[in-house]
């Protein structure tokens, strides 16, 4: 005699409940669940498309007026040790650039969470209205400390804001051509500072170092807010539990390039911003010269921005890095 058990009545919750790929092991995932994420998915835009381009073309454009500015200190210092401030040490007027770069990467951290929590394009706008709001503070500045505070610090972090999304969206955008791309974004930093030098320098000979910071106010305000509604994100990025995971630290490979970042970073600029005074004050060259000077380092960083951005993709981006540091050390154990 043969038993027959009756089917179990199927609950609707359990009913509503599907096997997922990307779901782990033993787990499930209900269809609603499935269905938003997968329509999540189809609101992606694909990369590698003329919207990504767009992008980068901003991001170029932005990228040059931000690091291009801080390439061209050097015209600045210049101007204000050889004339708005001649008794002031050299070691004084430095801070300005050194805190103006500083503070752009060390408020990057800050401007990196705001751009995972809010609009890039809101962020983007904001920056450049502050970075903008900073130059005509200095405009009206009067002595080195006022400077360094408005110049260096506040600019710096208000930089900071267009700076960050300018270096992370071309890589949300861009697949194939992910390393290029980053490679002619950060190319705007030398082009930037290659037409800047002399825009900077014309308007110090013809106008003085406080209408030379009003112009560029205007014209890092204009571009950032008129720009900004194209530095969009091509996906929102999840809440992070921790703004900074110092456990990356533990890792030696990690650490290692961290650290050599750090270093190299701290003498990359020393060029930029001493040469000029250099050749003004030691060499007893024409002012033009120093602007010379700063131009030339502008355009050759064109060339090995875009070149290490195309060897990144054949050779690893960490042996590209390796000897472009290499080759930087004895540049400048030559100078």
């Amino acid at each position: 005699m043969s038993i027959i058990s009756r089917p179990e009545p199927v609950d609707e919750k359990e009913s509503d409940t599907v096997s997922h790929p990307l779901a782990s092991e033993g787990t499930e995932v209900s269809s609603n669940a499935v269905a938003d994420e997968e329509s999540k998915l189809d609101a992606i835009s694909l990369p590698d498309t003329l919207c990504g381009w767009m992008v980068v073309g901003s991001s170029f454009i932005l990228f040059t007026l931000v690091t291009g500015y801080t390439n061209s200190f050097g015209v600045y210092l210049q101007e204000y040790q050889l004339h708005a401030f001649p008794t002031t040490p050299l070691s004084t007027l430095s801070w300005i650039g050194s805190l103006q770069f500083g503070c752009i990467c060390l408020f990057g951290v800050v401007g990196g969470v705001l751009v995972e929590q809010y609009k890039s394009q809101i962020i983007v706008a904001i920056g450049g209205i502050l970075m903008g709001a900073c130059l005509l503070i200095s405009s009206a500045c009067n002595s080195p400390i006022a400077l360094i505070f408005t110049q260096g610090i506040l600019f710096g972090a208000s930089g900071s804001l267009v700076l960050i999304p300018t270096m992370s969206l071309p890589g949300q955008w861009m697949d194939k051509h992910r390393a290029l791309a980053t490679g002619i974004t950060v190319a705007g930093g030398s082009i930037g500072g290659l037409w800047m030098s002399y825009a900077v320098r014309a308007l110090l000979s013809s106008v003085g170092y406080k209408w030379a910071l009003r112009v560029t106010a205007l014209i890092m305000m204009v571009f950032s807010v008129g720009l900004s509604p194209l530095m969009k994100k091509r996906f929102d990025l999840p809440r992070r539990s921790k703004i900074i995971d110092f456990r990356a630290l533990k890792s030696a490979p990690f650490a290692l390039v961290f650290l050599a970042i750090i270093f190299a970073g701290g003498a990359y600029y020393m060029p930029y911003y001493f040469m000029p005074s250099y050749s003004a004050v030691v060499l007893k060259l024409s002012k033009n010269w120093g602007t010379n000077i700063s131009s030339i380092l502008n355009a050759s960083s064109i060339v090995g921005r875009i070149a290490t951005g195309i060897l990144g993709d054949r050779m690893g981006t960490l042996n590209t890095m390796f000897v472009t540091f290499l080759i930087s050390a004895v540049s400048l154990f030559a100078i």
